[in-house]
């Protein structure tokens, strides 16, 4: 005797996670809350079971080719054209989109920053919910030609009520920090914890809640591009962030014929109209244009079993293409517990210039560098081929230590979006957050040329070889 499967897998819930999820980065799923819903063999029927109406969300052009084509069809209760006036919003001047040299309300700056975590709103305080407490750090390029992303930060006290959310400008990949999302999307519902990340695309509403209370996290929103998982290259078809990871929800409805507001972000603004019914009464889906999750604790960390350090790189967990060919927009890192083993190796991280910009987070744990004071909450900003590294201090250590293979990176986790262009800082991260820190210069005054003091072995090595020596100054 054997047995079938009656069903396609799906995960099972938890108490930090009531719902359920489909796997599988790059599938295309089927999903019905009720059974027998999706028309068969036909996107658009004259006439859908339940008398649904039909609606397609394309997030591609209808040419795009074969493996670019990303869309989705809802079946539901409501179409979404069914909705009052649109009405521009008060001008939030925290929010930006537009990150050229030509706007005042942003600036291009050499050298690094460091924001200290930032505030959460109290509870039981005045509310503000997710649209409210959105915040922009920093960016590049402008949403409106669709090239470019924005780096923001969220701070929350509120759950969103009969209030709906929708960027049209990028698609949003969250990193929540404090206070799990129980973020509401056309698709269904995903819990989203400290340790995980989503990514819901451009064009999809959503609401969130705090059923922790006040949050705070990071979003980086990417403009005119997808997230995609890297090329695996010598790794081979394994490691990294393993494709069947990655949860998508399944349909869930709601009958909710009550007054709603639906925010919509564009350019950067915002706007606003009301309906009389809720958008959450998508009855059954099909697509690939679909929201998701990823937990950290999944990620495959290459081992480094014998010398030298490997690129950043190794850490991405998804990656967003530019109009450059081979040149990402963005790559996303988690930096996960791991075996440190290298022999022979400086062990902390290299000093380095590097083209791209760097914006790192930590979402917990403390963080191990010398060079500035990043906690968890805070943010962290290396603007593109700006010298950086460790202490003088540090690095007397890891040049005279004892090399023993060490688990590294426990009860920690921390993120990098690198980024490949220079990124502009807003006029509320240089001036109104309240937490901002420059690392001081004088981190670097006990820097000390330690070839300078090994003239007199430089010279036997020169004149051992037959080269003349270095001057008599050398050291002095």
């Amino acid at each position: 005797m054997g047995a079938s499967a009656q069903h396609a897998f799906t995960t099972e819930s938890s108490p930090n996670d009531p719902y359920v999820y489909q796997v599988g980065f790059g599938n295309r799923f089927s999903s019905e809350a009720i059974p027998g819903t999706l028309p068969r063999s036909c996107n658009v029927p004259q006439k859908v079971k339940y008398n649904l109406y039909s609606e397609q969300l394309n997030g591609s052009t209808f040419v795009a080719s074969r493996t670019d084509i990303q869309n989705a069809w809802f079946y539901r209760v409501f179409p979404s054209v069914a909705h009052g006036d649109i009405i521009k919003m008060p001008r939030n001047p925290d929010i930006e989109s537009r990150f050229t040299s030509g706007n005042e309300n942003v600036e291009f700056v050499p050298g690094g920053l460091c924001w200290r975590a930032f505030p959460v709103p109290k509870a039981g305080g005045p509310t503000i919910d997710f649209v409210q407490g959105l915040k922009t750090i920093v960016g590049n390029g402008e949403s409106t030609t669709k090239d470019g992303l924005a780096v923001h930060v969220y701070a929350a006290n509120s759950s969103m009520k009969k209030r709906a959310f929708c960027s049209n400008d990028g698609d949003m990949l969250f990193v929540p920090q404090t206070g799990r999302l129980d973020i509401q999307t056309e698709f269904g519902r995903m819990m989203v914890r400290p340790g995980e990340l989503a990514v819901i695309q451009s064009g999809i509403r959503f609401k969130v809640g705090l059923p922790d209370g006040p949050a705070r996290g990071y979003i980086q929103e990417i403009f005119g591009s997808r997230y995609e998982l890297p090329e695996l290259g010598p790794l081979g078809s394994n490691g990294m962030a393993l494709p069947r990871d990655f949860e998508f929800p399944v349909a869930s409805f709601d009958m909710d014929t009550s007054e709603w507001e639906i925010v919509y972000k564009l350019a950067g603004k915002l706007w606003s109209c009301k309906q009389n019914h809720t958008p959450f009464d998508v009855v059954a889906w099909d697509g690939n244009y679909v929201p998701f999750k990823y937990a950290a604790e999944k990620f495959v960390n290459a081992a480094f079993v014998d010398k030298d350090q490997a690129d950043p790189s190794l850490y991405t967990v998804l990656t967003a293409r530019s109009k450059m060919p081979g040149v990402p927009a963005t790559d996303v890192m988690f930096f996960t517990p791991k075996w440190s083993s290298a022999t022979n190796t400086f062990r902390p991280p290299y000093y380095h210039r590097n083209m791209s910009t760097e914006v790192v987070g930590i979402v917990y744990g403390g963080y191990k560098g010398t060079s500035r004071n990043l906690e968890a909450g805070g943010l962290s900003f290396q603007s593109s081929f700006m010298p950086h590294g460790e202490t003088h201090e540090a690095f007397v250590q890891a040049t005279t230590n004892e090399l023993k293979a060490q688990r590294v990176g426990e009860g920690f986790l921390g993120f990098m979006f690198q980024i490949s262009t220079h990124c502009a800082v807003t006029q509320y991260a240089l001036e109104r957050t309240g937490v901002l820190e420059v690392p001081p210069a004088s981190l670097w005054d006990s820097m000390q040329g330690h070839f300078l003091e090994h003239a007199e072995e430089v010279n036997s090595d020169l004149r051992r070889r037959g080269l003349p020596t270095l001057g008599a100054t050398l050291g002095h």
